[in-house]
């Protein structure tokens, strides 16, 4: 990767100088919903002022989507230019020559100071990270909370202070924390969180989005969400402070957008409308028209980069996916901005579940080869209270009962009326009178798997109608990903710790429940702890995850129950404590177990 800074850094001859070159500050949120912002339709007041402060000094996209609805993924989809597939960065891991000039490369090579705050591994697909700065340490050598709103202004002050010392334009990447989880908590640790955020939302006053379900404990998550919000927009003040106060607003392109919905089930990690739909606004001082709005055009994460380097003047890399809409910003008009394509490949926890997506403002069709009937779906949001809420109700609701089974298998194909369900509520895969529709989003998804060189999810879309085949795609991708998680380079060894040990049933059966006896004993000086627990198939592919919060000493029972149709012989058990597996201070791991 050193080479192509070099080279770019040689041959990036830009067409302006770099007194003419604006700084560019791009601010992120973490696991946001488009509609939890004010001005992009929020139902809750005043939850977003800073927010809609920028707002009304940018221009705003309403059709504006990520390409991938989980972290990494996403934004090295937005720093390289291309969709996942071509950049390589299909999950949560590095690539140390993906064979593409990321965005740091190109801006440092033309004569730009770079910093980064927040998400600084998930940014960048390769170690070292090449940025100048990494605003995670703050100049009195101390970390940043990331829940710290008032970090951020110091760490944004700090990086536009170091370019100005460099005597260089500073691109810089604040990525706010919230709202992801953990959420602001009125007790966290068994004290009181000291990130309280500006405004704290009762659970009686939040809204319900369409795509979850009313119920007391499912409004206290949503609170703390919202609350969660409000901290983000805390921290989206206090950097647009710190650029006020630094003299170069005037002179600074300001891009903010969320890097997927929220992070419940039915959002995060999907690909439904509200799990890419972001708010994306532009404020370029004497450029973009304060308080426009941008309802024609539907532009992607993927234009990100192309979009950066025509604001600054630098030439475009040979390969890009992506399309500048510059022309968009200076106020004029696009062909082809009709649809955007969405790619889904990879879960945190290495799970293959593959995706495509293509949404018009009016359509959105997704395919899931891998949606089998009895293969469940990997997603982080297993450890909310809504789904273990949703869990719990659907054995007497089955209203509730079609959802969860919606959300842990799905269906090959789905088709939604985004503008009549935007919650993405209704298929319309089998309605005839929408056949000419969905046979129009086909055509166009299978002529940009041609173009972007999607395959072999081309030779899979082609013969969706062959299950085998499909299964027998997702089954080799899945050795795939065990084969590179095995090859993983091994961890430094752990310092042996004895939080939690436990008892697995020896005995279980088909359409039974299997309990685990867990005794723990937590230090006082490490507070709440939260535990994971897991139960897997054959395979290793996660059945369901437990998320419980433990201090102190004492022992709990975790109870899972077992598929009447589970396939496979045998099933096992897992368990960390920590905030992520990461981070685990202590992990185990049951061997297989028969069933009977």
């Amino acid at each position: 990767m050193k080479y192509l800074c070099i080279i770019f850094a040689i041959f990036c001859t830009a067409t302006l100088s770099a007194t003419e070159r604006p700084n560019i500050l791009l601010l992120t949120v973490d696991d946001m919903s488009c509609d939890s912002v004010g001005v992009f339709g929020s139902k809750l007041a005043d939850t977003t002022p800073n927010m809609d402060k920028l707002a009304a000094q940018s221009l705003r996209f309403a059709h504006a989507h990520v390409t991938v609805g989980n972290c990494m993924p996403c934004r090295n989809v937005m720093f390289s230019g291309l969709y996942s597939h071509n950049n390589k960065v299909e999950g949560f891991y590095q690539v140390k020559e993906p064979g593409w000039p990321h965005l740091v490369d190109l801006m440092k090579g033309a004569g730009y100071f770079t910093g980064i705050r927040g998400k600084v591994s998930h940014s960048t697909p390769y170690q070292p990270y090449a940025w100048d700065a990494n605003l995670d340490t703050l100049p009195d050598g101390s970390k940043g909370h990331m829940k710290d709103s008032k970090s951020f202004g110091i760490s944004t002050a700090d990086g536009i202070a170091k370019a100005k010392a460099a005597r260089k334009p500073f691109c810089l990447v604040i990525n706010i924390s919230d709202p992801h989880k953990p959420f602001w908590s009125k007790h966290k640790g068994g004290g009181k969180d000291p990130h309280t955020p500006s405004r704290i939302f009762k659970a009686s006053e939040v809204p319900i989005p369409g795509f979850l379900f009313d119920d007391p404990q499912v409004r206290e998550e949503l609170a703390l969400y919202y609350s969660s919000v409000r901290r983000a927009d805390d921290c989206v003040g206090e950097v647009l402070s710190a650029l006020d106060a630094s003299g170069e607003a005037d002179n600074t392109v300001v891009m903010f957008m969320s890097d997927h919905g929220m992070p419940l089930p039915f959002a995060k990690t999907q690909l439904y409308h509200h799990s890419t739909h972001t708010p994306w606004m532009v404020r370029w001082p004497g450029v973009t028209k304060s308080g426009s709005v941008d309802n024609q055009h539907m532009i992607s994460a993927v234009d990100f980069l192309p979009t950066i380097l025509d604001i600054t003047g630098i030439p475009h890399p040979k390969r890009l996916d992506g399309r500048s809409y510059l022309p968009l910003l200076k106020g004029g008009t696009q062909k082809n901005r009709e649809f955007v394509i969405k790619e889904y490949n990879e879960n945190a926890g290495r799970s293959r579940d593959p995706m495509r997506g293509i949404q018009t403002k009016k359509y959105l069709y997704l395919f899931n080869p891998w949606s089998n009937g009895e293969r469940v779906f990997a997603t982080a949001t297993t450890g909310t209270v809504t789904y273990r809420r949703m869990v719990d109700l659907a054995s007497s609701d089955k209203s509730l009962s079609a959802r969860l089974n919606l959300y842990k298998h799905r269906v090959p194909e789905e088709l939604y009326d985004v503008t009549k369900d935007p919650d993405c509520l209704v298929n319309l895969i089998n309605h005839k009178e929408h056949q000419n529709e969905l046979q129009v989003l086909r055509t166009k998804l299978q002529a940009w798997m041609v173009k972007t060189k999607d395959t072999p999810m081309l030779e899979v879309f082609q013969k969706r109608e062959d299950r085998e085949f499909s299964e027998a795609y997702v089954q080799k991708l899945e050795k795939e990903s065990s084969a590179r998680r095995g090859n993983k380079p091994k961890n430094k060894p752990r310092k042996k710790t004895d939080l939690i040990k436990w008892t697995v049933p020896e005995n279980i059966s088909y359409g039974q429940r299997a309990t685990l006896i867990i005794s723990h004993n937590i230090p006082q000086k490490l507070s709440e702890q939260l535990l994971h627990v897991t139960i897997k198939n054959e395979q290793g592919k996660r059945i369901e995850r437990k998320v419980l919060k433990l201090s102190g000493s004492g022992k709990v029972e975790v109870d899972f129950d077992i598929p009447k149709t589970l396939q496979g012989n045998k099933v096992s058990f897992a368990a960390f404590i920590g905030s992520d597996y990461a981070k685990s201070l202590q992990h185990l791991n049951s061997k297989p177990i028969n069933l009977k």
